[in-house]
Parts: structure tokens; sequence; C-alpha cells
């Protein structure tokens, strides 16, 4: 299997993961603010799915997120987040935001197909090529390890969280 294949298998098994534990998840599971300082369900699940479309189309692909084009005003979040570069707090939104879960879930599996397209169309070479990550705090990386192991990775991660977020409602959190 060559490196491009195996990023996409990646992303296709994350996105598969991730669908699978949103199984069941209701507009009011979404909205839910557990106690302490996690975040709602709904707010975990737009932050996966913002955060792949912003890093694929917009660092990887050098072009505009989907949320910023084709849906904009149609992501099913009532605002979008602050930019990570403005200091506000993230945590504050998650937790005023509303989520429309039917229109969330659309505008996933349009990012989903974004990606596939985008890794699908890679030339072998630029999985060479640097993202600049500086103003995460994590500086240079190869878009193959961009990819492999923090975008796709960011994906599985979060989805325990949801996991767990399901699991204090009552519900059962991984699908497996």
């Amino acid at each position: 299997m060559d490196a491009i294949s195996l990023l996409r298998k990646q992303f296709q098994d994350a996105h598969g993961w991730l669908e699978a534990t949103m199984k069941g998840v209701t507009p009011q599971h979404a909205q839910w603010s557990p106690p302490g300082k996690a975040n709602p369900l709904g707010a975990t699940y737009a932050h996966i799915i913002l955060s792949e479309d912003a890093m694929v189309n917009g660092m990887v692909n050098s072009g505009a997120p989907l949320f910023a084009t084709t849906w904009a005003g149609r992501t099913g979040l009532s605002e979008m987040p602050p930019p990570p570069s403005d200091g506000q707090p993230w945590d504050a939104w998650a937790r005023r935001v509303r989520i429309d879960l039917p229109a969330l879930q659309q505008y996933a599996q349009a990012v989903y197909a974004a990606s596939d397209k985008c890794l699908a169309s890679l030339a072998p070479e630029a999985l060479n090529r640097t993202v600049d990550l500086s103003a995460f705090g994590m500086g240079q990386e190869s878009v193959a390890n961009f990819l492999g192991s923090i975008a796709a990775a960011h994906v599985r991660d979060h989805s325990g969280e949801i996991s767990c977020l399901k699991g204090l409602q009552g519900e059962k959190g991984f699908p497996a």
C-alpha cells in the first residue's frame, strides 16, 4: 500500500469510527453541558469537523475551508468558534453555541468527501512539503506527518471524548 492510500484509509477508518460513535446521539445529547470543564458533545463534534475542514481543505489543499465557502452559514452551528489566534476562550463558545445536529452531520459528510478528494489528488512528493503549525505551537511538520499523526488522529482522539460524554448521559459510548 502506498502512503497516500494509507492516509486515505486512516481518514476513512477515523470517520467511520466517529460516525459509529455518534450513532444514537440526539439533539438533547449534543447540547447537554457536562459538569466541570468538559465541553458539550455537539461542540466537540463540531470542533472535529471544523478542524479537519481547516486542516485538509485549508492548510494542505491551500484553499478555503468549506465552512468559509460552499457551506458558509450551513454548518448547523448558531455561530462559528473564535479563531485560535484571537485569544477568546473556546470553552465559552462551546457552552453557548446551538447545534442543529442533522445539518452538522450533513456538513461532516461534505468535509469527509472533500478530504478524500484532496488526499486522492495529492502527488507522492507533496507528502514531503511542510505545513507551518507555529501558530499552534507545533512548528513545521511534513504534510505526511500532519495528515496521519495529527489530522486523522485528531478525529479518533476526540471520538473518545464523545464516547465518554455519551456514557455520562447513560448512553453507550464506543460502538464496539
